[in-house]
C-alpha cells in the first residue's frame, strides 16, 4: 500500500529514477546548467561537468536538452564503453545515421558532411556524452579530433563530457593535454551541504503536493545529513524509507525516531564525508594544541618505501584520489578507499567502502584498532603504522586500549 494518499501527496517525491519536475536548483547545479548553456553561444564551446554517483548529472542534462531551442540539433551518448570506430556509429546513430558496416574514415566523412550541412543551414549542433568517465584514452582522443571540425570561420560542434570524478583524473593525465586544452569551462558537482539539503527536501515535498505542513521535523535534518552526506540519490532513499516507517506507525508526519529506523532498515553507516567523529576530533585537537604529530604511516610497494608521513592527531583519508591526506596512484585503491583517525589512544583504520578491501595479513578488516609496526594491505601497497606518542602515555592507555579494541573487533565480527 502506498504512503501518497496517507501524507496527502499527487506522487512520489524521492523516486531514484531522473525526474527535471524535481530537480532542485542549488547555486552548484545552476552554474552546471549555466555553463552546458554557454556551448550553445560559445563556436567552440566544450564543457566537462563532474560529479559523485547520485549527484543530480543525468537530472541536470535531462533539464538542459529539454530547454533547447528549434536551431539546435543534439545526440546523447551514454553508453561509453565503446571503441572509436563504436563511438562514431553511436554518435552518428543519434543524428539519424544507419552508420554500420562503414570503415572508420567513411563515418568520419558522415559526420564532417552532417556537421558542415547544419551549419549551413542554421542549425547548432551539440553532442553529449553521459558516463564519460567509462570512456578510453583513444575515444577521448576521438573526441579531440571531431571537436576540432571546422568552416572556414568557426567550429560546428558543441561537446558536453559529463561523468563520475574519474573523468576529472583522466583529463588530468599527461597524455591528455591536447584535449585538455580544447576544454573551455569544467565543473564538478558536490554534495549539498546542511541548508542546501533541507531545501531540496521540502522542494522535492512541494512538486509532489505535499501542503504547507511540513512532513519533516526539524529535529530529522541534522541525522539525514550525517547519513547521506549531502548525496541526493542517498538523500532520496533514506526520505522515502523514513516516510514508509512513518506510515507503517501511521504517524502524520516523520520525526526522529523514524529517521533511526529508517537507518536501521538500510543498515547504513554514516556517510563516509560526515562519520560523526568531527566533535571527537575537535576534543582530540584540544588536546593537542600544538598539532604534535602522533602518527606515522610508511608507503611502501614490493618492499620498497615510497613515502613516509607523519600526522597530528585526526582524519586521514588514503585513496587514489590526489586530494586525499595519503594519496596512492594505483588501478587497486579506490579513491577515496580508507581512513586513519588518529585520538588519544592511538589509530583506528576504517575501510571507506573500498572495491578491494583493506587486510591485515591474510584477514579482510572494516574497522580495526592498529597497534605499533601493524601492516595492513591496500591492493599492492602496504601502510605500516607507528605509534609516535611517548611511552609514558601509551603505558599509561594499555588497558584502556584493550577495551577499546575487544569493543571495535566484537562490533566487526558482529
Amino acid at each position: 500500500m502506498s504512503y501518497l494518499g496517507h501524507f496527502n501527496l499527487k506522487e512520489q517525491p524521492f523516486r531514484l529514477t531522473p525526474d527535471p519536475d524535481f530537480l532542485y536548483w542549488s547555486k552548484q547545479h545552476a552554474r552546471a546548467k549555466a555553463y552546458m548553456e554557454s556551448t550553445i553561444w560559445l563556436a567552440d564551446g566544450f564543457v566537462v561537468i563532474t560529479g559523485e554517483i547520485g549527484s543530480g548529472k543525468t537530472t541536470l542534462l535531462q533539464s538542459f536538452l529539454a530547454e533547447l531551442d528549434e536551431d539546435v540539433v543534439y545526440a546523447v551518448v551514454s553508453q561509453t564503453q565503446l571503441t572509436p570506430t563504436q563511438f562514431l556509429q553511436a554518435v552518428l546513430t543519434e543524428f539519424g545515421f544507419k552508420p554500420f558496416n562503414k570503415r572508420k574514415v567513411e563515418l568520419l566523412d558522415m559526420l564532417n558532411m552532417f556537421l558542415i550541412e547544419q551549419y549551413s543551414n542554421g542549425k547548432k549542433v551539440v553532442l553529449v556524452v553521459d558516463e564519460a568517465q567509462n570512456l578510453t584514452r583513444k575515444v577521448l582522443e576521438e573526441i579531440r579530433l571531431i571537436s576540432g571540425i571546422e568552416t572556414h570561420k568557426e567550429k560546428v560542434l558543441r561537446i558536453i563530457l559529463a561523468g563520475q570524478p574519474e573523468l576529472r583524473d583522466t583529463l588530468d593525465s599527461v597524455g591528455l593535454k591536447q584535449l585538455t586544452q580544447r576544454v573551455r569551462l569544467r565543473f564538478h558537482l558536490g554534495p549539498l551541504d546542511r541548508r542546501e539539503m533541507r531545501e531540496y527536501i521540502e522542494h522535492r515535498l512541494s512538486v509532489a503536493g505535499a501542503e504547507e505542513s511540513r512532513l519533516f521535523g526539524d529535529d530529522t535534518f541534522d541525522i539525514i545529513h550525517r547519513y547521506t552526506g549531502g548525496v541526493p540519490r542517498l538523500i532520496n532513499t533514506l526520505c522515502d524509507t523514513s516516510l514508509l516507517c512513518a506510515f507503517a506507525d501511521e504517524k502524520e508526519s516523520v520525526n526522529l525516531d523514524d529517521v533511526e529506523s529508517a537507518i536501521a532498515e538500510l543498515n547504513w553507516e554514516e556517510h563516509e564525508s560526515s562519520t560523526g567523529i568531527h566533535q571527537k576530533l575537535q576534543q582530540i585537537q584540544d588536546r593537542y594544541p600544538n598539532g604534535a604529530d602522533v602518527t606515522s604511516i610508511e608507503v611502501r610497494q614490493d618492499g620498497d618505501v615510497v613515502e613516509e608521513l607523519t600526522f597530528a592527531p585526526g582524519r586521514i583519508i588514503v585513496g587514489r584520489s590526489p586530494d586525499n591526506e595519503i594519496y596512492i596512484k594505483s588501478k587497486f585503491v579506490s579513491r577515496h578507499h580508507a581512513q586513519l583517525i588518529s585520538d588519544e589512544n592511538g589509530c583506528v583504520i576504517e575501510d571507506l567502502n573500498s572495491t578491494n578491501g583493506v587486510f591485515l595479513g591474510e584477514r579482510q578488516i572494516k574497522k580495526y584498532r592498529l597497534r605499533d609496526g601493524d601492516v595492513v594491505s591496500l591492493g599492492v601497497h602496504e601502510l605500516v603504522y607507528r605509534d609516535l606518542r611517548t611511552a609514558d602515555e601509551v603505558v599509561d592507555e594499555d588497558l584502556e586500549e584493550e577495551d577499546e579494541d575487544s569493543a571495535i573487533e566484537e562490533q566487526e565480527s558482529a
